[in-house]
């Protein structure tokens, strides 16, 4: 589990990503939940949109991809989702202790 302070941390480095994944209409499936662990993979922090179109709630969406791909939910806010898992082969983000 993240530490507040580790979310703050990994909340100020998601600011300027710009949302890879977009959820719509056909929600999350496992095809979606692949790719977005193999980017994760070599990314550690990404950001996943939940279009106005998807018939899940995002509170759902969120908790689907971060289940599905074990990573961490670091917030939604608005219609977007933070996720972080840390990479075993690219590692990048030192979190604070």
């Amino acid at each position: 589990m993240l530490t507040g302070k580790q979310k703050r941390f990994l909340r100020s480095k998601a600011h300027h990503l710009d949302p890879i994944f977009q959820v719509g209409k056909g929600g999350v499936n496992e095809n979606m939940i692949k790719q977005i662990d193999d980017v994760l993979e070599a990314r550690e922090l990404i950001k996943v949109s939940v279009l106005q179109n998807c018939e899940e709630d995002k509170n759902s969406v969120a908790e689907s991809l971060s289940k599905g791909a074990k990573a961490e939910l670091v917030q939604i806010i608005g219609n977007t989702i933070v996720l972080y898992k840390e990479s075993r082969e690219n590692k990048q983000l030192v979190l604070p202790r």
